[in-house]
């Protein structure tokens, strides 16, 4: 029942996630942030089982921050997401993970991009994306409202319309999210009023 939705705009790039945790048909937690700072300029968003998304995103960060020590230098955004692409599709045939996610993050050269990937290792570079069954409702929706070098309230204001479309139509409404967003000055998270988020 997870739901991860980012997108890019003009010098930013956004990533949401719900924040409930559920255990079968029993909702454990509804403060859950699920989208995890690799570094001072990546976000990482993952959906799936709560114990392989948090050991692997964990893992993730740590292996970057360890990079960085031995080399001296960030991974980019492009190398990170080829980086936990190439982890997650080698953990198949070892430990598989029930883990998707999305990446973003800024470099100063390449300005800001979005990485989705997938748990068995597929991975694309994209504008927008979506993983979970919010997805179906968010990617039909951003298909139509998204548009290159939106500034960013723009931006958010794309994201609150995702998020009243899956409260709206979604079986299973009422969920919260969690906003951030990156660029040049870092990370940071968009406090969103709840009531943006109602159908």
């Amino acid at each position: 029942m997870d739901h991860l939705i980012g997108l890019t705009g003009d010098g930013y790039a956004l990533i949401a996630a719900d924040r409930k945790v559920a255990h079968s048909i029993i909702a454990v937690k509804h403060d859950e942030d699920k989208i995890l700072a690799l570094d001072s300029h990546k976000l990482l968003a993952t959906a799936g089982e709560l114990g392989d998304t948090k050991n692997f995103s964990e893992f993730i960060q740590k292996n970057m921050a360890l990079y960085q020590l031995r080399n001296g230098i960030k991974l980019s955004t492009h190398a990170a997401a080829h980086f936990t692409r190439a982890e997650i599709a080698t953990a198949i045939r070892r430990a598989p993970k029930m883990c998707n996610m999305i990446l973003v993050g800024y470099d100063d050269d390449a300005g800001p991009s979005l990485y989705h990937t997938d748990y068995i290792g597929g991975m694309h570079k994209m504008n927008f994306g979506a993983h979970g069954y919010g997805g179906y409702f968010a990617l039909s929706l951003l298909d139509s409202i998204w548009r290159p070098n939106m500034p960013l309230e723009e931006g958010i204001e794309c994201m609150k319309k995702v998020f009243k479309e899956i409260n709206t139509r979604f079986l299973v409404g009422g969920a919260t999210f969690t906003l951030k967003v990156v660029d040049k000055d870092g990370c940071r998270v968009i406090d969103v009023d709840t009531n943006d988020m109602k159908a």
